[in-house]
């Protein structure tokens, strides 16, 4: 049974975003020197953990498996008290993997893991949809530069979705939806507007 550290970590991130983009996949667990058969390994892995009794949970499943963060701290969600952790990953050198837990100690069950800026990094200059390139950014740029975006249900666990206006490079401003994997940017679609009351139905 593979080990799970942060190399393997890291492919376990992959594995959910093969859906979106299987050629930057495929291209970045050649970077780690890792085959077909040992990602999906490393993935039953994965889910064998989550669903042991005797596994660590919470915060300990993220510390046993990437080690000590870089930054832990506390962070106010509303009337509640959170823990906010966070560990760098050598695929996404500008970018942090976020865990946020309920309770000052972490001890409430985890809320949100995905990754997020890292502090003093710069985000990509997102003017126009033609800016959104897969990877490059994640949900809290889109949703800065293209404010207001509005989150939508993803669809599927680790996925989120904001709808959003842009210029379509053209000068025109359209609505579209982004795809996010862990909080990275997989894919952009223009939304079809709806018909005119009254118009034609499609057929």
């Amino acid at each position: 049974m593979p080990r799970i550290g942060v190399r393997e970590f890291q492919l376990v991130l992959l594995r959910r975003m093969a859906d979106f983009q299987p050629g930057l996949v495929e291209d970045a667990a050649r970077s780690l020197g890792a085959s077909r058969t040992e990602a999906r390994e490393v993935n039953a892995t994965w889910q064998r953990m989550l669903r042991s009794p005797r596994a660590p949970a919470g915060v300990r499943r993220y510390t046993t498996v990437l080690g000590a963060p870089e930054s832990d701290g506390e962070r106010a969600v509303g009337d509640l008290t959170c823990r906010v952790l966070r560990w760098p990953l050598p695929l996404w050198p500008e970018l942090r993997f976020e865990v946020v837990a309920l309770g000052e100690r972490g001890g409430g069950g985890v809320l949100q893991e995905w990754l997020v800026r890292a502090p003093g990094s710069p985000p990509p200059a997102l003017r126009a949809v033609g800016d959104l390139a897969p990877w490059s950014c994640v949900v809290g740029d889109v949703g800065r530069a293209f404010a207001p975006a509005q989150p939508l249900e993803g669809t599927a666990p680790a996925r989120w979705r904001l709808a959003f206006t842009a210029d379509d490079g053209a000068g025109a401003a359209r609505r579209y939806v982004a795809d996010f994997t862990w909080g990275l940017l997989q894919e952009v679609r223009a939304l079809v507007p709806a018909p005119a009351a009254g118009g034609p139905a499609a057929g």
